[in-house]
């Protein structure tokens, strides 16, 4: 785990999201009592159980950019849910527990690419010797016997003499040469590939038919005849995947889903009670009971083996428009100690939101546009209009956050986008100003109706 101290998380943070201060110390905290908490004695380890944090917030303000990044920062498993997607039993909706089976598959998907960065180095050695073989034919397929097939036998191909060694030997040594200079990339070869069957998902079942044959019948494998370069790929994952222990990695990823993993729930809201006890607020009481196990702490069974919930750091996030923190149940309110409200964007955020993060949306649009030769420049005077339009709109109807500008931004370029491009389009340079956003914005904004709210 990345040993960065709470300002420092904050400071990556400022690097893609705009304001909410607040949010970011909270979240900031908990990771680091994470890296704390593996610091103690192992007898008092376990009693240090992680804050849970709630964020309060409306749409686009960015709660889930926050949770997103935070778990980029240290390679941390890390799930989002929707918690509308579950529903009591009886109803239709997914398991509750599946939430902690998608972490886990997360956590491997994670530690299977760290194991495969540590044996690259040995599988593309493995790589370039099966491409020698393959670009001088010295691999020759014989028709396979099916009872070989099953009993595990290999055929013997013959002894080659020695002067056919030795020529053998040359034209390797010269197609190893070419190959390493990058001569032989579009050159055709044929590979044998598995063949990968699509694997339904079975509500409730936590293995499927493949696993439980898989180590009885033969692998199904088809030829494919491809280029060097991409031949290149298919053999560096099989070369990887000989080289990774998936046992290990199946052990490392249980322990990194325990003690490291993040679930965010999103749209805790929407399962919050309004009073009432029947109707649907029935079914909503019912997911969050459902759910509660899964924050207090409880042993999911998964196809790798059992996975414990207690030191996984859940974070939910919610509007909380129509209901209150308090429609929840009083044991799930308990379980999220940490309360963040997230304020809703100004004018100010929005036109930061614009130029200010690494992957400001500004930025993007116009390395888009520079691909089909268009220099895009935007005037402050601009960038103030398209946030003060930015923010009438979310304020006349409905807030959709910092994706308002999404909208906006489609809409102005969208006749520049739709002109760029072509074989002997010349290299143009735009300047967007104030005047043309205005041009453009001018039938999206109107004013309030209040002639609704006269009796």
């Amino acid at each position: 785990m990345t040993e960065l101290t709470p300002r420092e998380i904050v400071r990556e943070l400022d690097r893609f999201i705009v304001g909410q201060d607040e949010a970011k110390r909270a979240v900031a905290v908990a990771l680091r009592n994470r890296y704390r908490r593996a610091q103690l004695p192992e007898d008092i380890r376990e009693e240090v159980t992680p804050k849970n944090i709630l964020m309060i917030g409306p749409t686009g303000v960015g709660k889930t950019e926050i949770a997103r990044r935070l778990a980029r920062l240290v390679d941390a498993p890390f799930v989002k849910v929707e918690a509308t997607k579950f529903t009591e039993v009886g109803y239709v909706g997914r398991d509750v527990e599946s939430i902690i089976r998608d972490l886990v598959e997360a956590s491997i998907r994670l530690v299977k690419a760290q194991h495969a960065e540590r044996v690259r180095i040995r599988a593309e050695a493995a790589v370039e010797d099966r491409l020698v073989e393959l670009l001088t034919h010295t691999q020759k397929r014989k028709p396979a016997n099916p009872i070989d097939i099953l009993l595990g036998n290999k055929p013997k191909s013959p002894e080659p003499s020695p002067e056919e060694r030795s020529a053998l030997a040359v034209r390797q040594g010269d197609v190893r040469e070419r190959l390493r200079r990058g001569e032989l990339e579009h050159e055709i070869v044929e590979v044998e590939v598995e063949q990968s069957m699509p694997q339904p998902e079975i509500p409730g079942m936590d293995m499927n038919m493949n696993d439980v044959l898989g180590s009885i019948l033969p692998k199904k494998t088809h030829l494919r005849k491809v280029e060097v370069r991409e031949a290149r790929k298919i053999l560096l994952s099989e070369e990887e995947q000989n080289l990774i222990d998936m046992d290990q990695v199946y052990s490392e990823a249980i322990e990194r889903a325990e003690q490291h993993g993040i679930v965010f729930l999103d749209e805790i809201d929407k399962v919050a009670g309004r009073g009432g006890g029947h109707g649907p607020d029935v079914s909503r009481e019912g997911v969050q009971r459902d759910i509660l196990p899964i924050v207090e702490g409880s042993t999911v069974n998964t196809k790798y083996g059992p996975v414990k919930t207690d030191h996984v750091l859940f974070i939910a996030a919610g509007a909380f428009h129509v209901s209150k923190v308090t429609d929840l149940i009083p044991e799930l309110q308990g379980r999220f100690p940490v309360r963040v409200d997230l304020k809703p964007l100004t004018v100010e955020d929005y036109r930061r939101i614009l130029t200010q993060p690494e992957n400001a949306l500004i930025r993007q649009y116009q390395l888009l546009l520079g691909v089909d030769g268009v220099s895009l420049e935007f005037e402050d005077s601009a960038l103030a209009e398209i946030a003060e339009y930015a923010w009438q709109a979310n304020e006349s109807s409905e807030n959709i956050g910092a994706r308002r500008l999404h909208t906006l931004m489609e809409r102005i370029l969208n006749d520049i986008a739709f002109n760029a491009g072509g074989g002997d389009a010349p290299e143009i340079s735009v300047k967007v100003n104030a005047e043309y956003v205005k041009a453009q914005l001018s039938g999206d904004i109107h004013q309030k109706d209040v002639r609704k709210y006269i009796l």
